[in-house]
């Protein structure tokens, strides 16, 4: 746990985790009028695709629909930067067709980082989050006060979300010794684990794991 300072900024939400539910999370956040902080180690990583840039399919094709139902932004996002559509599984009957689309990499993630920094109420900030400061309320009860950064700085809000991703707590056993995957060149995540933070009132847990 790291040491208590004074409070530089308060937020009314706290997203760790820019990927695709983060991203979600944050904008939907900020547009209920929230004031909202969304974190991430690299800004220019935004909603960084894997090595197959395909929005929809089969099964998560559905989930893309329903985001796009409550108010997403993913679906526009594809709609913007997509460089291929198709209709899957044409030869078999209409219960399994289903759209995808293949999108430009780089560009989705500049779109969405562009849509993302068109909204007032949310604030994007390039830092790591070390902990999630807990404080006592009555009754005995547990409430999310904070969350610290790795430089000592103090961000108070009473929500979280924790985007964990995909690489989360995932181990390479190659021989000796062990290792932690992640995608080559970006940073490792050495900050609070999500697994715990799912126990206190205001913290979210967002499972993305990979393209949907």
């Amino acid at each position: 746990m790291l040491a208590l300072s004074q409070f530089t900024e308060t937020y009314d939400v706290v997203v760790v985790g820019a990927g695709h539910a983060g991203c979600e999370a944050a904008m939907a956040a900020a547009r209920m009028g929230l004031k909202t902080a969304l974190y991430t180690l690299n800004v220019d990583l935004i909603a960084q695709m894997s090595c197959n840039p395909a929005v929809g399919g089969i099964a998560k094709g559905h989930l893309v629909r329903e985001v796009d139902a409550l108010g997403g932004i993913m679906g526009e996002v594809t709609d913007a930067v997509g460089i291929q559509f198709r209709l899957l599984n044409t030869s078999r009957g209409p219960a399994v067709w289903s759209p995808r689309a293949q999108c430009d990499k780089q560009q989705y993630r500049l779109k969405m980082r562009e849509v993302l920094e068109s909204e007032s109420n949310l604030h994007i900030k390039q830092a790591e989050v070390a902990d999630l400061v807990v404080e006592e309320v009555a009754s005995g009860q547990k409430r999310l006060a904070t969350e610290a950064q790795r430089a000592r700085r103090m961000k108070r809000s009473e929500n979280s979300q924790i985007g964990r991703g995909r690489e989360s707590r995932r181990r390479i056993v190659r021989a000796h010794p062990s290792q932690t995957p992640r995608r080559m060149g970006t940073l490792k995540y050495r900050g609070c684990d999500a697994n715990t933070a799912v126990d206190v009132p205001g913290a979210a847990l967002a499972d993305s794991r990979g393209p949907i």
